[in-house]
């Protein structure tokens, strides 16, 4: 898998780190380096299967809608 992630020197010094695709996650690091490191983390934790996303009752449903 691929994401394209947005990189930017922090006013405080090190590195920020966007993956727009993924709302909300975000990292970052000391050096370029760590930064991009840490995201590929933030990532995969992303990604994750959480235990409560299947505490749903069995009528529910899971619907997209368009704004």
């Amino acid at each position: 898998m691929k994401f394209t992630v947005i990189l930017e020197p922090s006013e405080e010094g090190g590195y920020t780190v966007i993956v727009p695709s993924l709302p909300g996650c975000v990292s970052e690091g000391d050096s370029r380096e760590e930064a991009l490191k840490n995201v590929r983390e933030a990532i995969e934790l992303y990604l994750e299967p959480v235990e409560d996303d299947s505490s749903f009752s069995p009528n529910c449903e899971q619907l997209e809608i368009a704004l």
